[in-house]
């Protein structure tokens, strides 16, 4: 018996589980920090 693969559902199966990796790497990004020096900023504000 041959197995008959469903290929719509295997396209949204990839698709919601690569969204999802998409989504939770956007998350746990971190902007990079620039060193602020909050003394001279006190001085311009």
């Amino acid at each position: 018996m041959g197995v008959t693969r469903l290929k719509r559902k295997d396209r949204r199966n990839k698709a919601v589980a690569n969204n999802r990796q998409a989504v939770i790497k956007q998350m746990t990004s971190v902007p990079v920090i620039r060193r602020v020096d909050v003394e001279e900023l006190k001085k311009q504000a």
